[in-house]
């Protein structure tokens, strides 16, 4: 039985030690990889959401509305001398990102003063109807709760590899869109 101890107590100890050189290797390539060149910054890339915005506006049904999310970006990685990076490809795909937020933002606000328009003519008629403005801010607390989960699965996909970040903003930019789209032609920001 001492002696079965003994083995359990050097056997641990080796463990202990290949954790302690795992670590201590895992620190020199984190330390590689930080001091090593990357492309430049965001003002490096070569964006423009002109292609998303003529593909919507050529678009003839939702579906195909959809079907453009995402040409800017993959447009600014070809077009981005270092687009293929990690880098290069969270910067491309954050833009268009961001420029579906502003849409979706526009287009929520938009559907909101409606919706509220809506609420106080149904309330002056007498209706006893439920309140479109309070629908749609459910419905769009909502979605935020769903984007953020599928996002966050979707980073969960790559387990923490250097793919999840662009994985995760590729998301973001996918479901906002979509988002943006929907409010848009649902015939509330009309």
């Amino acid at each position: 039985m001492k002696r079965f101890n003994e083995t359990f107590s050097f056997s641990r100890a080796g463990r202990l030690s290949r954790r302690r050189e795992r670590a201590a290797e895992a620190g020199a390539v984190f330390a590689v990889l930080c001091t090593a060149p990357i492309p430049s910054a965001a003002q490096d890339l070569v964006f423009s959401i002109e292609i998303t915005a003529a593909c919507i506006a050529a678009a003839p049904d939702m579906p195909a509305k959809r079907a453009c999310i995402g040409n800017a970006a993959d447009a600014c990685m070809q077009a981005t001398p270092a687009g293929d990076t990690t880098v290069g490809m969270g910067g491309c795909l954050d833009r268009e990102r961001a420029y579906w937020d502003a849409m979706l933002n526009a287009n929520y606000q938009t559907a909101r003063a409606q919706a509220k328009a809506a609420d106080a003519e149904m309330q002056e008629i007498g209706a006893t109807v439920p309140s479109m403005d309070a629908a749609l801010r459910d419905m769009q607390r909502n979605w935020i709760g769903y984007r953020d989960a599928t996002c966050d699965y979707e980073r969960s996909l790559w387990s923490n590899g250097t793919g999840a970040g662009p994985a995760t903003l590729s998301c973001l930019m996918r479901l906002t869109g979509e988002q943006a789209l929907y409010l848009g032609d649902a015939g509330l920001a009309n």
